[in-house]
């Protein structure tokens, strides 16, 4: 494996060794999953060796092409000193996880992921279980059902790639880096405690899942639910947005030019969703699964009976996230009947 520079024209999936600004180095690890095929890890240079942003999946494939990665770097993985998470998930922390139990990396995670931590590490944590609870809300039983099938058994086996973190990192403590120092900046809304990383001095900024280039993340999936996780997340938007724009380093997708203008088109597409699924309701829908079955679906407006399973239950979940929202501004009114949340 070589470095080279970051080209614009190439598949940002493509593994390999960018370097995206001076000191810093983008490698794309693959991932399972059927949406997205890689994640950014971000490699950069400090003294006595690397801090890597987020650490991909436990998977054999990041196994091998991170030490070819770091290899390329000049560096082994011995020579790692700190892993800084931007937030919880299966394909940013669990790979770090892995690398501490050889080599002994410290992690460091967001302060706010604690009570996910504690639940996915619990021996009684079922699997999705906030997810499924939460479809037989929106009156999505049949995806519940399903979801229960396909999770029964699994708890142990799920836990074995989890471990608790190091450091819990709280909002705006600095971190110093060789001669850059970066601000972490708690962000939840795609989980409880997401956390941006901005490199003020140098006008950059590890996204993490928070702002990504071509699609929009999940709210809220999570193993503790947060109450009105898109109200947490258009909130952390306006704070970003607030900020001096910087060049955007995402978790999933080519490094671009600025953070404003994405982040004003999330706000935007969000504004548009909530109108959108007011209407709707309007028209007679009541529950988030038929919110969800009425509205299209990515940007290539599929509909819900079109995505594959795992991708049903964000939306169905997203779906009440919108309408919770709604709620809360007072456009919309709810009500509980037998276990399932009603809108009007």
């Amino acid at each position: 494996m070589r470095l080279s520079e970051d080209d614009p024209e190439r598949n940002w999936t493509d593994p390999g060794v960018f370097s995206v600004a001076p000191g810093i180095h983008r490698i794309p690890l693959p991932l399972h999953a059927d949406g997205l095929r890689a994640v950014n890890v971000y490699a950069i240079r400090a003294e006595g060796g690397l801090v890597l942003i987020d650490s991909g999946e436990a998977i054999p494939e990041s196994a091998e092409l991170l030490p070819q990665a770091l290899d390329a770097l000049g560096h082994g993985p011995t020579e790692v000193t700190r892993f800084l998470i931007t937030h919880i998930h299966v394909d940013h922390y669990t790979h770090a996880v892995r690398v501490r139990r050889e080599h002994g990396t410290p992690i460091g995670l967001g302060e706010h992921e604690r009570p996910s931590m504690e639940r996915i590490l619990s021996p009684h944590n079922r699997p999705l279980s906030p997810q499924i609870s939460r479809l037989d809300r929106a009156g999505a039983q049949p995806i519940s059902a399903e979801l229960v099938r396909l999770t029964r058994g699994r708890g142990r086996h799920l836990r074995e790639a989890w471990e608790g973190p190091d450091e819990w990192l709280r909002d705006q403590d600095p971190i110093a880096i060789a001669d850059r120092t970066l601000l972490p900046l708690h962000t939840p809304g795609h989980t409880a405690g997401h956390l941006v990383y901005w490199d003020q001095g140098n006008a950059l900024m590890f996204t993490g899942d928070h702002i990504l280039p071509h699609i929009t993340p999940s709210i809220g999936f999570e193993a503790v639910e947060s109450a009105l996780p898109l109200g947490d997340y258009l909130t952390s938007l306006h704070r970003v947005r607030a900020l001096p724009d910087a060049r955007m380093l995402p978790a999933h997708g080519r490094v671009t030019a600025g953070v404003h203008d994405r982040v004003d088109a999330l706000l935007e597409h969000h504004d548009t969703r909530l109108n959108q699924m007011a209407k709707v309701v309007l028209a007679g829908a009541s529950t988030a699964y038929e919110v969800a079955a009425a509205v299209p679906w990515t940007r290539r407006e599929k509909a819900l009976a079109d995505l594959d399973l795992f991708n049903r239950m964000l939306a169905v979940n997203e779906t009440m996230a919108h309408l919770d929202l709604l709620v809360d501004q007072r456009r919309l009114s709810a009500r509980d009947e037998d276990g399932v949340t009603r809108y009007w």
